[in-house]
């Protein structure tokens, strides 16, 4: 059965995000509040891990994981980025967006595109989520909150225990966080191309 933990969004608890975080590195799979939506999420090195959140959203081996990371200089560690990325993505981060980037060596394979040889990369604007970066040390492997045949990501924490408390390890519930996921920018070619219209303003990339 899942552990509950209720964090505070804007001075998030110590003590609740290591024990978050231990939860984590063992091997487990939780659920924790962005800018936009919950995720689902686990440590990036676990294939384990990522297997069962692939069971729990019914995906396959072609879905895009993103790397939920602190700041631009671990964006740049597992993704190439030129000066041009660089400058508009940190004009825009930390925000609702997700990048899709070239691969650096740094990314595992199974995290890839397997065709393109990309990955999904975002810097939230979440106290939470980066003082649980932070504590890991690394980013977070995850996923949107979709569940099979739904449309918008699970956004009641309680409602998230209650249906998902056999599957998963952890809940973080930081309270309502809205219901759009996050815009995504694909920027594998000269020019961005904007592939979702989420929560962030797309506009910066059109």
């Amino acid at each position: 059965m899942a552990q509950h933990f209720r964090i505070h969004p804007d001075n998030p608890q110590p003590r609740l995000i290591k024990q978050a975080c231990r939860i984590f590195l063992d091997g487990g799979v939780g659920v924790y509040p962005t800018d936009s939506s919950y995720a689902i999420g686990c440590s990036m090195g676990n294939k384990a891990a990522m297997d069962r959140i692939r069971h729990i959203r019914r995906i396959d081996e072609k879905h895009n994981f993103t790397l939920v990371a602190r700041d631009l200089s671990e964006i740049s560690t597992y993704a190439r980025i030129d000066d041009e990325q660089y400058r508009l993505i940190k004009a825009t981060t930390p925000g609702p967006y997700t990048f899709i980037l070239p691969a650096t060596r740094q990314v595992p394979r199974r995290l890839q595109n397997p065709r393109r040889k990309t990955i999904g990369l975002r810097i939230p604007d979440s106290r939470i989520t980066q003082c649980l970066i932070e504590e890991l040390g690394e980013p977070i492997m995850s996923s949107t909150l979709i569940l099979p045949g739904e449309q918008l990501p699970m956004s009641d924490p309680e409602e998230i225990r209650s249906v998902l408390e056999h599957d998963i390890d952890v809940v973080i519930d930081g309270g309502f966080c809205g219901v759009d996921p996050s815009t995504v920018v694909s920027w594998i070619e000269d020019r961005p191309t904007v592939v979702r219209v989420g929560r962030g303003d797309p506009a910066p990339f059109l």
